[in-house]
């Protein structure tokens, strides 16, 4: 017999849960969440998961979000469980992933008084959320029908906003009475909004009078419809198409690798490549070298399109478009001249330069970070999903093609604290094998991302550990410190083989080119426990390699 809580509010919500489709729960342990991990566990619609560090679950959650393109719900019990939630919040925040966050909290009287894992859970997001909803006790007056029209009214914006949303859940005693019938509730009425978007006239003025066309991709996943919109674009050499790695664009005509390109930049060449009309695409940018010139090109025209965010990251924005990519295109498309511009053959020269002078450093460099990323990128299977982390990871990915894949990166905030979980609750949701490539502290920094019971046997983790955040060695500024190898760099000499076996992964290590290039031949194959890579280039000096590489380029 199954045995629901007795909680009229957990019985709207699971049913709520259940009519919008939000059929993923990850539950992290508590005594004040039980009543919810014991009713959403005993629901044949919901699928639950039980990851125990909540910062890491909401990681996890929001990997899953990810992958499965729709919210999912993650939930723990009151006081600093709902607390450690918040990088994921944030991270979510601003890469627009649709997180449901259902925090358990005492009764709204134990607030400020010393009770145990009591904090001021109201509210608690409200900076970094679409939506902050605290429900009525049942004890309430009126408490049902208050608390179907919220939770109603929190799902349809976690939709709407595809980002987090919150709500607060003040749990009264006794919290484990059951029932084994539920009541029935009355049919709900949908109301999620679709933007509508029409294109504005000055829009096709703009466009037409622009004689430098430039449009960039940042982060977002790959969209078809946009492919074949933008290569429409690019076909007769009309505009220049700047992407990143994680921007999941194909096409040949885009300029990937945008660092190779514009990284000695000075302020003639500032004004040669300026486009007149910017167009920019999805979220967060991660080369600081193309925010660097194109806030020093300062465009006429900037257009943002999004439907949510549109912010001014190069200090031009003149219009927002509230809208998907691929709707503003589809009416862009029928109204507008697509004559060939020289803007588009200055920078294919450019290219064509610089991409010869990558080849032949290529073919110089020896074993280092620099020449794994140049193996993945012609070893890994094509049509995974390859997850990068943040600092030096997503550099190097920037400089190499991973285009057969689809590449994802927490750049909403770019910290390092969550890569792994994310990674993970990606490969949970995903039919596809599920790569990430992570530097030695990011992947320390998360070891919980691998306690968890869920992991596919085809995840596979590569590990460069250099030693320390060897991103500090690249970026200007910290090698001038005494502080740089203690306190910035934060060197150690730690691996990761009892982590791997402690975990229940299979472990190889590798310090060299041959092996890694013959480990790599195999180490993608079916095989019965996910496996971890690590590629040892510790006595390397990877810094050194990578400046190496852009003063070749400038030779």
């Amino acid at each position: 017999m199954k045995q629901f809580s007795s909680k009229r509010s957990i019985q709207i919500l699971a049913y709520l849960l259940k009519e919008y489709g939000i059929s993923d729960i990850v539950i992290s342990p508590g005594s004040r969440n039980a009543p919810l991990a014991i009713h959403f566990s005993e629901m044949d619609e919901l699928n639950c998961y039980s990851i125990v560090d909540e910062r890491s679950a909401a990681f996890v959650g929001m990997g899953m979000a990810k992958s499965a393109k729709k919210p999912v719900a993650i939930t723990c019990t009151s006081g600093s469980a709902a607390a450690n939630y918040y990088p994921a919040i944030t991270e979510a925040f601003y890469s627009n992933t649709p997180l449901l966050i259902l925090t358990a909290d005492r009764p709204v009287d134990f607030v400020d008084i010393f009770d145990g894992q009591t904090i001021r859970q109201k509210d608690l997001y409200q900076q970094h959320s679409y939506g902050d909803f605290q429900l009525l006790e049942d004890s309430e007056e009126n408490a049902g029908d208050y608390n179907f029209a919220l939770i109603k009214k929190a799902i349809e914006v976690c939709f709407e906003k595809q980002g987090p949303v919150h709500i607060n859940i003040p749990l009264e005693e006794p919290l484990y009475n059951m029932v084994s019938e539920l009541p029935n509730f009355p049919p709900v009425e949908k109301t999620i909004r679709e933007t509508a978007y029409d294109l504005p006239s000055n829009i096709i003025a703009e466009w037409n009078t622009s004689k430098r066309i430039m449009i960039l991709v940042g982060t977002r996943d790959y969209s078809e419809e946009l492919e074949m919109q933008l290569s429409q674009l690019v076909k007769n050499h009309t505009v220049v198409v700047l992407k990143e790695a994680n921007s999941n664009l194909k096409h040949d005509k885009f300029f990937a690798h945008i660092d190779r390109y514009i990284f000695n930049f000075n302020e003639a060449d500032f004004t040669t490549y300026a486009p007149d009309l910017l167009i920019t695409v999805g979220q967060n940018v991660v080369s600081k070298k193309v925010k660097q010139f194109l806030r020093k090109a300062n465009p006429k025209c900037h257009w943002h399109i999004d439907e949510v965010w549109h912010p001014d990251t190069f200090f031009a924005l003149t219009e927002k478009i509230k809208a998907t990519p691929e709707k503003f295109f589809a009416q862009l498309l029928k109204f507008v001249s697509l004559e060939p511009s020289p803007y588009f053959n200055l920078w294919d020269v450019l290219r064509d330069k610089r991409d010869l002078k990558h080849t032949q450093y290529c073919e110089q460099t020896s074993f280092s970070d620099f020449k794994l990323f140049e193996l993945l990128s012609a070893k890994l299977p094509e049509k995974i999903n390859l997850h990068i982390s943040n600092s030096s990871a997503i550099r190097y990915a920037q400089l190499f093609d991973f285009q057969k894949n689809n590449v994802y990166c927490n750049r909403g905030t770019s910290g390092i604290d969550g890569s792994t979980s994310t990674a993970m609750g990606f490969a949970m949701k995903s039919q596809e094998q599920t790569v990430l490539v992570t530097g030695d502290m990011s992947f320390f920094y998360d070891i919980n991302g691998l306690w968890n019971n869920y992991i596919p046997p085809y995840t596979r983790i590569i590990i460069f550990n250099n030693g320390g955040g060897d991103i500090f060695k690249i970026i200007p500024g910290p090698s001038s410190t005494n502080a740089l190898d203690e306190f910035i760099l934060t060197k150690h000499h730690k691996n990761t083989e009892y982590l791997a076996k402690h975990f229940g992964f299979a472990y190889t290590k590798v310090d060299d080119e041959d092996t890694l290039s013959r480990v790599l031949d195999h180490f993608f194959k079916q095989d019965e426990k996910p496996k971890i890579l690590e590629v040892d280039t510790s006595d390397i000096e990877n810094a050194e390699v990578l400046k190496g590489y852009f003063e070749f380029l400038k030779s």
